[in-house]
């Protein structure tokens, strides 16, 4: 990584004089009792504030706090009006704007589009406290209320609209939420190094329009600079052949890749990526034209690492959305510096007499590890916090641990997580730093785990053991998700796992057994999943344990069939895996399956106008059909599954046998609520509403 100024280098804000805050101020009563006359800088959420590492809000706010800055919260505002946006009076340097831990749209809507009845970001569960895609209606909101102050957007949200993108909630191409939003300044990515600097320039007197530098950022401009060379993307791209998916199926646990698999974008030899900027197809192309859609997916994806991305740019309308390169990751003394900054660890004192789920889940967990190379193409976690792993030391876990313990009311003595994106990733990576910094794979794991990945686990045993050994821990958890294909290669850290961190259940996400759908999520074959269930079941039984595996699949996955769901379902019959909860498939804004969903096309692939296009499944019946082959078991969905099977010519899958997937009869009560769809509780007599006005806030 090329030297880059270190996080904390920066000289303090003259407002470090007022020292460190018990909480960031969410009322002008605060900023009075801590000797403020203002805030350098605002923070607008739609989560509430909880000042603890794990909530975006507080990590940010803490950081800025360390360099020198007054930073206020307006948590969860009342968007409709206009002053709830004046309370903590008009920031010195900016507003930044975020929808909170969670997309907006993903917080309030199911995978079939209905509204969710609850939301753990906020007191009580309460639902309807945050508006749709609320980065947009803060920032609209922000602008009318602090005029010409600068408003940089962040957090997920922003970070998944940094350009054109499909939205499925309108099923539209939507332009890019700075257009819409009106902001100066976006800033994706893990964005505690642009989040910085961007503040101590503001702070010098640079004016925000002048800000066009900073890695991880993105803004509007009229023209691209000059000192760029500009490349049309669709010259990168040349098209090529369409090869058929990998057999999950295959003997060895990861087969070779084809020849072309997710073949990188090309670029000039001898050009100097750091003057190149590539010009995606325009806002309006990308609407019309699906092809273009997937192809600009395709090459955004591939500017993703650090090491080697370009500038793109999109047209929308008469100007540009330029986007920097995307963000070095933190060092590991850097990360830990920012998750040992002084959080209460608590919700605002705002918030007592209510609980918070959100804070609630994890109050006992330590976030060890940031990013993830596996590069699931339904996952949005690669392109919001990049493929390159970033850990914390154990010193500085052993301490969380240790914050947690003394710190936490109600704290038991277990520690629910040590994890991240990706719970086996903590200190893996590229053996060769030449090497990753010149990678243009998508996946370090799909379709073969690169020769190059150190998969060593042993690191990441000893620190289990470290925490297990800390006074007054009585029990270490992994709820994280688990990459089996890279847990397989360390049967010593398997046995450690099993021995020592599974409550009884460990879940663990093969998400389909057939080669089509596996091959276009870029997960391993089944194969990997049975490999590990055999060391799993092995080692529980050499303990003396009772402990199982819950494997989570996605239903209506683009490029998945009837027949697909069929053979998935008859393998969970097989394996004796009865599901509970499943999963319909959610298209979020930039992941690549996203984009295979609205256009038909696979991006992993060379595109062209008549390249083979891929099932996709739109329609409410045939989602729900999906979803009800993994619930095989449910009386509810066997008239539905019946109806299926004989337009399939699988009549011979129903019958009361142990080979049937369904039975011929029909439980009384039951068939009448098809999967997805909300169980109607029995009707029963409701208290009176008391008058208007005064109506009890939070969930009822």
């Amino acid at each position: 990584m090329p030297t880059v100024p270190e996080l904390f280098s920066y000289r303090p804000y003259w407002a470090h004089r007022f020292g460190v805050a018990p909480v960031l101020p969410m009322s002008r009563a605060e900023m009075e009792a801590l000797g403020w006359d203002s805030c350098d800088v605002i923070l607008v959420t739609g989560d509430a504030y909880v000042d603890h590492p794990s909530f975006g809000m507080a990590l940010i706010g803490r950081l800025l706090e360390a360099q020198g800055f007054r930073v206020g919260i307006i948590a969860q505002p009342d968007w409709t009006r206009v002053d709830d946006f004046r309370r903590l009076g008009r920031p010195g340097l900016f507003v930044g704007i975020t929808a909170g831990n969670m997309d907006s749209m993903v917080n309030r809507y199911t995978a079939d589009r209905r509204l969710r009845s609850d939301d753990a970001y906020t007191p009580d569960s309460a639902p309807g406290r945050r508006p749709d895609r609320s980065v947009l209606v803060y920032a609209q909101r922000a602008r009318e209320a602090f005029g010409e102050v600068p408003i940089v957007l962040g957090g997920i949200e922003a970070s998944l609209r940094r350009v054109a993108h499909y939205d499925y909630w309108s099923d539209t191409v939507r332009r890019s939420v700075l257009v819409d939003a009106k902001a100066d300044l976006l800033i994706y990515g893990n964005g505690e190094r642009a989040i910085v600097e961007v503040a101590h320039r503001l702070a010098r007197g640079e004016p925000i329009a002048a800000i066009r530098d900073v890695r991880g950022t993105a803004f509007l401009t009229r023209e691209a600079p000059a000192a760029h060379e500009a490349v049309d993307s669709t010259h990168l791209d040349a098209p090529g052949p369409v090869p058929a998916p990998a057999d999950p199926y295959h003997p060895e646990l990861h087969p070779q890749a084809p020849a072309d698999a997710a073949m990188p974008v090309a670029g000039r030899r001898g050009a100097d990526r750091g003057r190149q900027v590539v010009r995606l197809p325009s806002f309006e192309q990308v609407r019309d034209d699906p092809v273009l859609y997937a192809h600009a997916a395709r090459v955004l994806h591939q500017e993703t690492n650090p090491g080697n991305a370009r500038a793109l740019i999109q047209g929308h309308g008469d100007r540009l959305v330029w986007l920097n390169p995307p963000p070095w990751p933190l060092t590991t003394p850097e990360l830990d510096r920012v998750y040992e900054l002084p959080y209460s660890r608590l919700p605002h004192p705002a918030y007592d007499g209510t609980r918070l789920p959100a804070w609630e889940m994890i109050r006992g967990s330590v976030n060890i590890v940031r990013g993830c190379f596996g590069g699931c193409t339904f996952c949005s976690i690669t392109v919001h916090e990049g493929r390159l792993i970033q850990s914390r030391s154990p010193a500085s876990i052993l301490r969380e641990v240790a914050e947690i313990r003394d710190r936490t009311p109600g704290f038991t003595g277990v520690i629910s997580d040590l994890g991240g994106p990706t719970a086996n990733m903590w200190r893996l990576g590229c053996r060769d730093p030449r090497a990753a910094q010149a990678c243009r794979r998508l996946s370090c794991l799909f379709p073969a785990i690169c020769a190059n990945l150190d998969t060593d686990h042993g690191p990441l045993i000893a620190l289990y053991r470290e925490v297990r050994e800390v006074p007054g821990i009585k029990r270490v958890l992994i709820a994280s998700g688990l990459r089996y294909d890279l847990a397989v290669r360390a049967p010593r850290y398997v046995r450690e796992l099993v021995t020592h961190h599974v409550g009884g259940y460990l879940k663990v996400a093969p998400e389909h057994t057939e080669a089509g759908p596996l091959g276009l999520m870029m997960k391993p074959g089944i194969a990997a999943f049975d490999r590990f269930k055999a060391l799993f079941e092995r080692f529980s039984r050499e303990v003396g344990k009772e402990q199982y595996l819950i494997p989570y699949f996605i239903a209506a996955h683009p490029g998945t069939t009837d027949e697909d769901m069929l053979h998935l379902a008859l393998w969970l019959k097989a394996n004796g895996f009865r599901l509970e909860q499943v999963q319909a498939f959610l298209p979020t804004p930039m992941a690549l399956a996203s984009a295979m969903y609205h256009t038909g096309r696979n991006p992993l692939r060379r595109l062209t106008p008549d390249a083979p296009t891929i099932p996709v499944v739109r329609k409410l019946r045939q989602r729900r059909l999906h979803k009800a082959f993994l619930r095989y078991h449910d009386p509810n969905n066997w008239p539905l599954l019946r109806e299926a099977l004989k337009s399939m010519g699988r009549a011979d899958l129903i019958g009361n046998g142990k080979r049937h997937l369904v039975p011929t009869f029909q439980p009384r009560g039951t068939g009448d609520t098809l999967e997805g769809r909300r169980r109607v509780a029995p009707a029963r007599r409701r208290a009176p509403l008391p008058p208007r006005g005064k109506r009890p806030t939070g969930r009822r």
